[in-house]
């Protein structure tokens, strides 16, 4: 190629060359599980995006559900200490205080463990299908990992509910020793009753398309149920917060505004009462 042919041919290459550099997929982020305690999985480009301040209570305010909280506490310390622990789905109730519990129980036993650097990972649902991807990403690692996915549930058409059963015990690799896996629902096996019914309907074993779906929920050891409160109970909650946070404010005035909050709600729950502990709290010119 003559010199005057490499110089007509050098612009058009640095054009091309500049084209697929714009066209290549962003550089992966190195890995930097010391920037925080609590990360967020975000597939594309894949990496975990370190979380400053995680949105949670203390474990001593979480009331009305004792038993679940030392259920998942003890399983938490013993993952952290390396020992054999379960997969959790707390269900039930909205607004009982499902994922304020994983998020207080990882802050409980992270201060009590901090040679086991717990990392908590959230899991948006819609990212359930890249599991592998990041349980790869993890694989090996000194660190401690709880992965953590809100509000869990699958539509009719859904298919990643496969993904998921792969990852928590199914595959060749199979989980990785410094992964644990804790979701919350609204329901105790994943999957809406008219998807199990229709399965039946159409399969050619049905009672084998059923076992299909429920086994899903069946690959978390622990099902921790979460209900409804009772009126004391739920005063309860809000005396926690009230005296927790130094609201100065007399039981005989804030109980009877706390019952109305609840009967215009319709409900009585973790959630309704710190709604009304905000309320509450910006009325008598209070911080939370």
């Amino acid at each position: 190629m003559s010199k005057e042919t490499s110089k007509k041919l050098a612009p058009l290459l640095e054009r091309i060359a500049s084209a697929l550099e714009r066209l290549a997929p962003d550089p992966v982020p190195p890995l930097d599980l010391d920037a925080a305690d609590a990360f967020v999985w975000e597939p594309v480009p894949p990496r975990l995006q370190p979380v400053a301040k995680v949105n949670r209570l203390e474990i001593g305010l979480l009331q009305g559900i004792d038993r679940s909280r030392d259920t998942l506490l003890d399983n938490t310390r013993r993952f952290a200490q390396g020992f054999a622990a379960n997969n959790a789905l707390l269900w039930g109730a909205r607004g009982m205080g499902k994922s304020s519990l994983v998020k207080s129980a990882h802050a409980q036993v992270s201060s009590e463990h901090p040679q086991a650097r717990l990392k908590l990972v959230e899991i948006h649902r819609e990212d359930i299908a890249t599991l592998p991807e990041l349980m790869n990403l993890i694989r090996g690692r000194p660190e401690r990992f709880i992965f953590f996915c809100d509000d869990l549930s699958f539509d009719a058409d859904d298919t990643s509910y496969k993904s998921l059963k792969a990852a928590l015990e199914g595959g060749v690799e199979g989980r990785p020793d410094n992964v644990i896996f804790y979701a919350t629902s609204n329901r105790r096996h994943l999957l809406p009753r008219d998807m199990i019914e229709n399965e039946r309907s159409t399969a050619i074993n049905p009672s084998e398309a059923v076992q299909e779906k429920v086994s899903l929920s069946d690959r978390f050891g622990l099902w921790l149920g979460f209900h409804n409160c009772d009126q004391d109970k739920y005063l309860a909650m809000v005396r926690a917060y009230v005296e927790h946070f130094g609201l100065g404010v007399a039981e005989e005035e804030w109980r009877p505004q706390a019952l109305e909050w609840a009967t215009t709600r319709g409900a009585r729950s973790g959630r309704v009462a710190w709604q009304f502990i905000q309320d509450l709290a910006g009325r008598v010119g209070k911080r939370l």
